[in-house]
Protein backbone atom coordinates (compact mmCIF):
# COMPACT_ATOMS: atom_id res chain seq x y z
CA UNK A 1 0.00 0.00 0.00
CA UNK A 2 2.75 2.41 0.94
CA UNK A 3 4.29 1.99 -2.47
CA UNK A 4 1.23 3.49 -4.12
CA UNK A 5 0.98 6.36 -1.65
CA UNK A 6 4.64 7.33 -1.74
CA UNK A 7 4.60 7.40 -5.52
CA UNK A 8 1.37 9.41 -5.48
CA UNK A 9 3.14 11.95 -3.27
CA UNK A 10 6.00 12.22 -5.76
CA UNK A 11 3.60 12.75 -8.63
CA UNK A 12 1.73 15.45 -6.72
CA UNK A 13 4.97 17.38 -6.22
CA UNK A 14 5.66 17.53 -9.95
CA UNK A 15 4.83 20.84 -11.55
CA UNK A 16 1.95 20.59 -14.01
CA UNK A 17 3.22 22.47 -17.03
CA UNK A 18 0.99 23.37 -19.97
CA UNK A 19 2.59 20.55 -21.94
CA UNK A 20 1.84 18.02 -19.21
CA UNK A 21 -1.71 19.34 -18.88
CA UNK A 22 -2.18 18.87 -22.63
CA UNK A 23 -0.96 15.28 -22.33
CA UNK A 24 -3.35 14.68 -19.45
CA UNK A 25 -6.23 15.93 -21.58
CA UNK A 26 -5.21 13.61 -24.43
CA UNK A 27 -4.98 10.59 -22.13
CA UNK A 28 -8.30 11.25 -20.41
CA UNK A 29 -9.92 11.78 -23.84
CA UNK A 30 -8.69 8.31 -24.85
CA UNK A 31 -10.05 6.89 -21.60
CA UNK A 32 -13.46 8.45 -22.28
CA UNK A 33 -13.58 7.12 -25.85
CA UNK A 34 -12.56 3.62 -24.71
CA UNK A 35 -15.13 3.73 -21.89
CA UNK A 36 -17.92 4.54 -24.36
CA UNK A 37 -16.90 1.73 -26.73
CA UNK A 38 -16.38 -0.90 -24.04
CA UNK A 39 -19.46 0.10 -22.05
CA UNK A 40 -21.70 0.33 -25.09
CA UNK A 41 -23.17 3.67 -24.09
CA UNK A 42 -22.39 7.37 -24.26
CA UNK A 43 -24.62 8.02 -21.24
CA UNK A 44 -22.51 8.23 -18.05
CA UNK A 45 -25.51 7.27 -15.90
CA UNK A 46 -25.70 3.95 -17.78
CA UNK A 47 -21.93 3.46 -18.05
CA UNK A 48 -19.99 3.63 -14.78
CA UNK A 49 -16.61 3.46 -16.51
CA UNK A 50 -17.53 6.50 -18.59
CA UNK A 51 -18.91 8.31 -15.53
CA UNK A 52 -15.58 7.87 -13.73
CA UNK A 53 -13.59 9.01 -16.78
CA UNK A 54 -15.69 12.17 -17.09
CA UNK A 55 -15.27 12.88 -13.37
CA UNK A 56 -11.50 12.59 -13.80
CA UNK A 57 -11.65 14.91 -16.82
CA UNK A 58 -13.54 17.54 -14.84
CA UNK A 59 -11.12 17.19 -11.93
CA UNK A 60 -8.29 18.45 -14.17
CA UNK A 61 -10.52 21.17 -15.68
CA UNK A 62 -10.76 19.55 -19.10
CA UNK A 63 -13.12 21.66 -21.28
CA UNK A 64 -16.60 20.25 -21.90
CA UNK A 65 -15.95 20.55 -25.63
CA UNK A 66 -13.07 18.06 -25.33
CA UNK A 67 -15.17 15.71 -23.22
CA UNK A 68 -18.07 15.77 -25.68
CA UNK A 69 -15.75 15.19 -28.64
CA UNK A 70 -14.22 12.15 -26.93
CA UNK A 71 -17.70 10.74 -26.21
CA UNK A 72 -18.74 11.22 -29.84
CA UNK A 73 -15.60 9.39 -31.00
CA UNK A 74 -16.68 6.50 -28.82
CA UNK A 75 -20.23 6.43 -30.16
CA UNK A 76 -19.02 6.76 -33.76
CA UNK A 77 -20.58 10.18 -34.33
CA UNK A 78 -17.05 11.42 -35.09
CA UNK A 79 -14.63 9.26 -37.09
CA UNK A 80 -11.54 8.23 -35.16
CA UNK A 81 -8.76 5.68 -35.19
CA UNK A 82 -9.22 2.31 -33.49
CA UNK A 83 -7.65 2.43 -30.04
CA UNK A 84 -6.39 -0.83 -28.57
CA UNK A 85 -5.91 -1.41 -24.84
CA UNK A 86 -2.83 -3.41 -23.87
CA UNK A 87 -1.01 -4.26 -20.63
CA UNK A 88 2.81 -4.16 -20.75
CA UNK A 89 4.92 -5.57 -17.94
CA UNK A 90 8.57 -5.17 -17.10
CA UNK A 91 11.23 -4.30 -14.57
CA UNK A 92 12.76 -0.99 -13.55
CA UNK A 93 16.30 -0.77 -12.07
CA UNK A 94 16.64 -2.77 -8.88
CA UNK A 95 14.17 -5.39 -10.09
CA UNK A 96 11.15 -3.18 -9.35
CA UNK A 97 8.00 -4.53 -11.03
CA UNK A 98 6.29 -2.18 -13.50
CA UNK A 99 2.84 -2.52 -15.06
CA UNK A 100 1.71 -0.21 -17.85
CA UNK A 101 -1.83 0.36 -19.09
CA UNK A 102 -1.52 1.29 -22.76
CA UNK A 103 -4.01 2.80 -25.22
CA UNK A 104 -2.61 2.85 -28.74
CA UNK A 105 -3.60 2.97 -32.40
CA UNK A 106 -0.33 1.28 -33.42
CA UNK A 107 0.74 -1.68 -31.29
CA UNK A 108 4.07 -2.24 -33.05
CA UNK A 109 5.19 1.38 -32.77
CA UNK A 110 4.26 1.56 -29.11
CA UNK A 111 5.98 -1.72 -28.23
CA UNK A 112 9.20 -0.55 -29.90
CA UNK A 113 9.16 2.83 -28.13
CA UNK A 114 8.37 1.37 -24.70
CA UNK A 115 11.06 -1.29 -25.06
CA UNK A 116 13.55 1.44 -25.97
CA UNK A 117 12.65 3.48 -22.86
CA UNK A 118 13.16 0.45 -20.62
CA UNK A 119 16.48 -0.61 -22.15
CA UNK A 120 17.90 2.93 -22.27
CA UNK A 121 17.13 3.42 -18.57
CA UNK A 122 18.49 0.19 -17.05
CA UNK A 123 15.20 -1.69 -17.09
CA UNK A 124 13.67 -4.27 -19.37
CA UNK A 125 10.29 -4.95 -20.93
CA UNK A 126 9.18 -8.46 -19.93
CA UNK A 127 6.83 -11.12 -21.20
CA UNK A 128 3.10 -11.03 -20.54
CA UNK A 129 2.41 -12.27 -17.02
CA UNK A 130 5.92 -11.71 -15.65
CA UNK A 131 4.79 -9.26 -12.93
CA UNK A 132 0.96 -9.25 -13.18
CA UNK A 133 0.74 -11.80 -10.37
CA UNK A 134 2.24 -9.21 -8.00
CA UNK A 135 -0.71 -6.83 -8.47
CA UNK A 136 -4.43 -6.81 -7.78
CA UNK A 137 -7.05 -4.61 -9.45
CA UNK A 138 -8.98 -2.66 -6.80
CA UNK A 139 -10.91 0.54 -6.32
CA UNK A 140 -8.88 3.04 -4.26
CA UNK A 141 -10.37 6.14 -2.64
CA UNK A 142 -8.13 8.32 -0.49
CA UNK A 143 -9.16 11.00 1.97
CA UNK A 144 -7.00 13.32 4.08
CA UNK A 145 -7.33 12.76 7.82
CA UNK A 146 -7.28 16.47 8.63
CA UNK A 147 -10.23 17.11 6.28
CA UNK A 148 -12.41 14.31 7.61
CA UNK A 149 -15.68 15.52 9.12
CA UNK A 150 -16.41 12.22 10.91
CA UNK A 151 -14.51 10.50 13.69
CA UNK A 152 -12.46 7.49 12.68
CA UNK A 153 -14.94 4.88 13.91
CA UNK A 154 -17.92 6.56 12.20
CA UNK A 155 -15.95 6.92 8.98
CA UNK A 156 -14.86 3.29 8.86
CA UNK A 157 -18.34 2.01 9.69
CA UNK A 158 -19.87 4.24 6.99
CA UNK A 159 -17.57 3.11 4.15
CA UNK A 160 -17.73 -0.57 5.12
CA UNK A 161 -21.53 -0.43 5.17
CA UNK A 162 -21.39 1.23 1.73
CA UNK A 163 -19.54 -1.83 0.39
CA UNK A 164 -15.82 -1.16 0.94
CA UNK A 165 -13.56 -4.17 1.44
CA UNK A 166 -11.01 -2.54 3.72
CA UNK A 167 -9.74 0.78 5.10
CA UNK A 168 -6.01 1.29 5.48
CA UNK A 169 -4.29 4.05 7.40
CA UNK A 170 -1.34 5.98 5.96
CA UNK A 171 0.56 8.83 7.61
CA UNK A 172 -1.79 11.62 6.54
CA UNK A 173 -4.72 9.83 4.92
CA UNK A 174 -7.10 6.92 4.92
CA UNK A 175 -7.30 4.68 1.88
CA UNK A 176 -10.58 2.94 1.20
CA UNK A 177 -10.26 -0.25 -0.86
CA UNK A 178 -13.14 -1.72 -2.84
CA UNK A 179 -13.80 -4.40 -5.41
CA UNK A 180 -13.77 -2.80 -8.90
CA UNK A 181 -17.49 -3.50 -9.30
CA UNK A 182 -18.30 -1.78 -5.96
CA UNK A 183 -16.08 1.24 -6.55
CA UNK A 184 -18.67 3.73 -7.87
CA UNK A 185 -21.22 2.67 -5.23
CA UNK A 186 -18.77 3.37 -2.39
CA UNK A 187 -17.48 6.59 -3.97
CA UNK A 188 -21.00 7.96 -4.42
CA UNK A 189 -21.93 7.03 -0.85
CA UNK A 190 -18.89 8.97 0.38
CA UNK A 191 -19.84 11.94 -1.79
CA UNK A 192 -23.37 11.90 -0.36
CA UNK A 193 -21.81 12.25 3.09
CA UNK A 194 -19.77 15.22 1.78
CA UNK A 195 -16.51 13.45 2.53
CA UNK A 196 -13.61 15.35 0.88
CA UNK A 197 -12.22 12.72 -1.50
CA UNK A 198 -8.61 13.40 -2.41
CA UNK A 199 -8.17 10.76 -5.12
CA UNK A 200 -10.39 8.01 -6.51
CA UNK A 201 -9.68 5.48 -9.24
CA UNK A 202 -9.53 1.80 -10.10
CA UNK A 203 -5.87 0.86 -9.91
CA UNK A 204 -3.43 -2.04 -9.96
CA UNK A 205 -2.22 -2.29 -6.38
CA UNK A 206 0.93 -4.26 -5.48
CA UNK A 207 0.35 -7.15 -3.08
CA UNK A 208 3.72 -6.36 -1.47
CA UNK A 209 6.16 -3.48 -1.84
CA UNK A 210 9.93 -3.22 -2.10
CA UNK A 211 11.70 -0.51 -0.08
CA UNK A 212 14.16 1.57 -2.08
CA UNK A 213 16.65 2.99 0.44
CA UNK A 214 19.42 4.05 -1.96
CA UNK A 215 19.08 7.61 -3.30
CA UNK A 216 20.82 6.88 -6.63
CA UNK A 217 18.67 3.81 -7.26
CA UNK A 218 15.51 5.73 -6.37
CA UNK A 219 16.51 8.46 -8.81
CA UNK A 220 17.02 5.96 -11.63
CA UNK A 221 13.66 4.28 -11.01
CA UNK A 222 11.78 7.58 -10.85
CA UNK A 223 13.45 8.80 -14.05
CA UNK A 224 12.20 5.71 -15.93
CA UNK A 225 8.71 5.98 -14.41
CA UNK A 226 8.44 9.63 -15.40
CA UNK A 227 9.58 8.89 -18.96
CA UNK A 228 7.00 6.12 -19.22
CA UNK A 229 4.27 8.37 -17.81
CA UNK A 230 5.14 11.04 -20.36
CA UNK A 231 4.71 8.64 -23.30
CA UNK A 232 1.56 9.51 -25.22
CA UNK A 233 0.25 5.93 -25.28
CA UNK A 234 0.80 5.16 -21.59
CA UNK A 235 -2.39 5.70 -19.61
CA UNK A 236 -1.14 4.53 -16.20
CA UNK A 237 2.05 3.26 -14.60
CA UNK A 238 2.05 1.03 -11.52
CA UNK A 239 5.03 -0.22 -9.52
CA UNK A 240 5.69 -2.17 -6.35
CA UNK A 241 8.28 0.27 -5.01
CA UNK A 242 8.09 2.05 -1.67
CA UNK A 243 10.39 5.03 -1.12
CA UNK A 244 10.88 6.22 2.47
CA UNK A 245 10.26 9.91 3.13
CA UNK A 246 13.92 10.62 3.86
CA UNK A 247 14.90 9.27 0.43
CA UNK A 248 12.18 11.33 -1.28
CA UNK A 249 13.48 14.43 0.53
CA UNK A 250 17.04 13.69 -0.64
CA UNK A 251 16.07 13.38 -4.31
Amino acid sequence: MAGHSKWANIKHKKARSDEKRGKEFTKIAKEITIAVRSGGSGDPEANSKLKLAIQKAKAINMPNENINRAVKKGTGEIDSETIEEIIYEGYAPGGIAVMLEIATDNRNRTASEIRHLFSKNNGNLGESGCVAWMFKRVGLISIKKDKLNLDEEEFMLMVLEAGAEDVREEDEEYEVLTLPESFMQVKEAMEEENLPIEEADIVMLPENTVDITDVDMAGKIIKLIELLEDHDDVQNVYTNMSIPDEIITAL
